[in-house]
């Protein structure tokens, strides 16, 4: 077993480069539909769940459930998110992105298809686990992949359109929600079921593009699979070629590595905790601050307009779906100032501003007003900044860690964040909302308000100039590293780049 972990041969490469180079093409789109639609499936998955909630609790609804068992079943579904994180993570790293990314996909499908089959608390706890374990998975698989196969100049806006678009699926499931659970159109023990079964179709469509989309040429030349990376590479080089005109530019410089079939977890948690020990500050609080107030809102937002704003269930998915297009809105709109503004300014801003828009609608919640559209115009301006933020937390961590360690920095992380913010968020909001006192509904909001300002204060500090770079610039491989005579050629923390 040992053998598998020494070097196979030191080897120069430009493929970073010659990724890095490339025009946007049909390449990039498949990379695009085909990995970031997971996004569009777990905030349908999410948003769903929520929107049937209350039909799940109901007589006849086919499956004996509590309200206080609902709850639950979203605890396990953080829960098997951050494990699955974890465990799909690590094998990303060792195994390549192809494989896990296929993988986790298959452990969602099934999952969400088993809840739609729901006859016991139990089962649905089960398949509620795995369904969030194939998503937790597809965070490190998918982020990571998508980030070495985007070009360096579109990298942050890409990354930030395609974890935003989680919010498309929020809309579609809010509104498909109104018509599922119309009992004069289907049965209530029917219309829920059907809802978990239009993921798995989506889910389906996502399957087969990705068997187009080939294992990420960076992990390959790292693997000890350079032939297979330059072949790839070559590939998409010669169909650019054959639809264009442009001649590709100078891939710049190679890159000395020194290839290995695996990296041991040893020296991967060193990369985090003794190489790069800031920049491991900074991913803490970017993804605590976002998945306190993102959870928090999200879980709770329903029963908040009902509770302090006298509407309706049946009225409530509307309001949702207005928040989640304006979520949408942030990314795709602010998304290209943080390859050209920058990074540091652009995430700081994100965290800063709706922390700040955050005290406002503390002091709104403070006022007592039962003027719904005030509240939401603060509550769509907030989080059109934290939506840019959130999906930033996702593209930082991606960026600033060593190749081989990229997935399981992006699962670790993330479930940190999870299983601290994820938890402590929606916990704190709900038992405040349920004491029906605005008052002290003001301070989940302050709270929030200030878990993203300590997000964007890190940033501030220890904020890592990213934009318009290669990956290999902002964190050497760890191989390459080991190619020098003098050791690791990038064990110095560069937060002051």
């Amino acid at each position: 077993m040992a053998s598998r972990d020494v070097q196979l041969g030191t080897i120069q490469t430009k493929i970073p480069g010659r990724l890095d180079r490339l025009p946007w093409s049909n390449f990039h789109w498949r990379v695009v539909i085909g990995l970031g639609a997971v996004w569009i499936l777990d905030g349908l998955e999410v948003t769903m769940v929520g929107a049937v909630a209350s039909r799940l609790t109901q007589s006849g609804s086919g499956i004996e459930i509590n309200s206080a068992q609902i709850g639950l079943a979203g605890a396990v579904y953080v829960a098997g998110a951050c494990l699955g994180a974890l465990f799909f993570g690590q094998l990303t790293d060792k195994l390549g992105r192809k494989r896990l990314f296929m993988i986790t996909l298959i452990v969602y499908l099934v999952a969400t298809v088993a809840t739609g089959f729901a006859f016991a608390p139990w089962y649905f706890f089960l398949a509620r686990f795995f369904t969030g374990a194939g998503i937790g998975g597809e965070y490190a698989a998918i982020n990571s992949a998508i980030d070495e196969m985007i070009p360096g100049r579109v990298r942050g806006r890409v990354d930030l359109i395609i974890n935003g678009s989680y919010w498309l699926g929020a809309v579609g499931g809010n509104l498909a929600a109104v018509v599922l659970l119309d009992k004069a159109l289907f049965p209530a023990d029917i219309g829920w079921r059907i809802a978990f079964g239009i993921g798995a179709v989506l889910g389906l469509g996502v399957l087969y593009v990705r068997r187009g989309i080939p294992e990420s040429p960076r992990w390959l030349f790292i693997h000890g699979y350079q032939d297979q990376a330059e072949e790839i590479v070559g590939g998409i080089e010669q169909d650019i070629n054959d639809r264009t005109t442009a001649e590709l530019a100078d891939p710049g410089d190679s890159l000395t590595i020194r290839q290995r079939r695996s990296i041991p977890f040893r020296e991967i948690a060193k990369v985090a905790f003794k190489t790069y020990p800031r920049r491991s500050v900074l991913s803490v609080a970017l993804f605590v601050g976002q998945a306190f107030m993102y959870n928090g809102i999200t879980f709770n937002l329903g029963l908040l307009l009902t509770t302090f704003y006298d509407r309706s269930a049946d009225i409530v998915p509307f309001f949702i779906a207005g928040w989640a297009v304006s979520n949408f809105a942030g990314p795709v709109i602010l998304g290209p100032l943080f390859d050209t503004v920058g990074r540091k300014p652009m995430i700081s801003i994100s965290y800063l501003g709706s922390a700040a828009l955050g005290v406002v609608l503390a002091f709104v919640m403070i006022s007592g007003t039962s003027n719904i559209w005030l509240f939401m115009i603060v509550l769509v301006a907030t989080f059109f900044l934290a939506s840019s933020g959130a999906s930033a937390a996702y593209l930082t961590v991606s960026e600033i860690f060593p190749m081989e360690t990229r997935a399981l920095a992006i699962a670790f992380f993330y479930a940190i964040g999870t299983a601290v913010g994820g938890i402590a968020g929606p916990l704190l909001f709900g038992a405040l909302i349920n004491s029906k006192d605005a008052g002290l509904v003001s301070i989940a909001f302050f709270i929030g308000a200030g878990v993203m300002a300590l997000g964007g204060i890190a940033e501030l500090f220890f904020g890592v100039k990213a934009e318009r770079a290669s990956l290999e610039s902002i964190a050497m491989p760890l191989t390459a590293g080991e190619a020098d005579d003098d050791g690791p050629a990038d064990s110095k923390d560069r937060q002051d780049d």
